[in-house]
């Protein structure tokens, strides 16, 4: 690679499918059957193979802004990261490729713990960037004053939905609430568009599974919770139990369930039936939305710059910029299923599924991302429910 400008700040196109090739070697992080080590903290990265995308061969170059015309990165970067080593890694690594000047130094744990640390660690924190898998996180630390106001060159690219209405903290992908179902028991027809109504529903019962340990499911049930009120979400949930509700670790594994025949139905992530869907496209596997309520949230990972970047702001800035370029975009998109948050790159579609777009999907109103971080009482209820939680 030459010193100019133009080679330093080269296409991207591949990067999806040369990050996946490099995610074949992360079997320490698995246990012999393929299936994640170690229990699950709220913050769903496992880097399970069968849960990782493959690169897009046919897709059109993505749209959106070009890391060519992104200003150059340069100095050392300390960022907190809450999303996984296996998924994010090699896109640091690719950037720390691209600008020769450029190193990411990166610190690796749940999106909680990370916000605890810079909490307790002050004025001394090494936090530049703050990364996270979700929104709740992302506003905890943001609702401490400790993340610093995006200019609008980074908080113009993304919808107004998918950041904070003060510009501590933005969206760099997503994900949708959805109800997978098996085609060959259900039509989208029978799913409820109310998630309300999941109790009651008698052709449903004892054939639907959830997964409440796992961080996006008490995400939802925190939805419920704010939108509808306390004694609502304990009814629906006891109300569940009572039809016969089935128990999983993880939304994933709910999705190969639904997939195998095991179940009928169930609560999960988007990118979960996308994948199942890209490793077996004939699986009787869709899934259907409810609209408008806690059943249809829409949870990002993101970035905020935490007030102890000082002299680095501008380079922080500039690099959670470059996560919502259209060749980042590209890679979330294609390597781990999730929602883009630019226009023009549209979100991957595996097997014969037809995934809406952004503006397709009916998540509540009412409902700011930031109060998914209040998850107390919502450990509370589940709890008087009589879930491990």
């Amino acid at each position: 690679m030459n010193d100019s400008s133009a080679s330093r700040r080269r296409y991207l196109a591949g990067l999806g499918t040369a990050v996946t090739a490099g995610l074949a070697g992360c079997g320490s992080l698995l246990g012999g059957d393929g299936t994640p080590t170690g229990t699950d903290t709220g913050d769903e990265e496992d880097p399970d193979v069968g849960q990782i995308g493959s690169g897009r061969e046919g897709r059109e170059a993505p749209g959106g802004t070009p890391i060519a015309e992104l200003p150059d990165l340069s100095g050392e970067l300390d960022v907190y990261s809450g999303r996984g080593e296996a998924l994010v890694g090699p896109l640091f690594s690719e950037l720390e490729d691209i600008y020769p000047d450029f190193s990411v130094r990166p610190r690796y744990d749940g999106s909680t713990d990370l916000v605890n640390r810079i909490l307790t660690e002050g004025s001394n924190a090494a936090a530049d960037v703050f990364y996270s898998v979700n929104a709740g996180a992302l506003g905890a630390l943001a609702a401490e004053g400790r993340t610093l106001e995006l200019p609008e060159r980074v908080t113009s690219v993304v919808p107004d939905a998918y950041q904070d209405a003060e510009g501590r903290w933005i969206g760099t992908s997503g994900r949708a609430r959805t109800i997978p179902y098996n085609t060959d028991r259900y039509d989208e027809s029978d799913i409820p568009t109310d998630v309300l109504a999941f109790p009651d529903d008698a052709d449903l019962a004892g054939s639907t599974g959830w997964a409440p340990v796992y961080g996006s499911f008490q995400a939802f049930v925190t939805a419920m919770r704010v939108l509808n009120d306390r004694e609502t979400t304990l009814s629906w949930l006891n109300g569940m139990q009572d039809a016969g509700v089935q128990q999983y670790g993880d939304e994933f594994a709910i999705a190969q369930a639904i997939a195998d025949g095991e179940l009928g139905a169930g609560f999960a992530n988007h990118y979960y039936t996308l994948r199942v869907l890209d490793a077996r496209p004939d699986a009787p596997l869709d899934i259907a939305f409810t609209e408008g309520d806690a059943g249809a949230i829409f949870n990002v990972a993101g970035a905020s710059v935490v007030d102890t970047a000082g002299e680095d702001r501008e380079l922080a800035e500039n690099f959670v910029r470059h996560l919502l370029s259209a060749e980042a975009q590209e890679y979330f998109a294609t390597t781990t299923f999730e929602y883009p948050m630019i226009p023009g790159v549209e979100p991957v579609q595996p097997g014969s599924i037809d995934l809406p777009t952004i503006d397709q999907l009916n998540p509540p109103e009412g409902l700011d991302l930031s109060q998914l971080a209040d998850l107390g009482p919502t450990l509370e209820v589940m709890r008087e429910a009589g879930l491990n939680v």
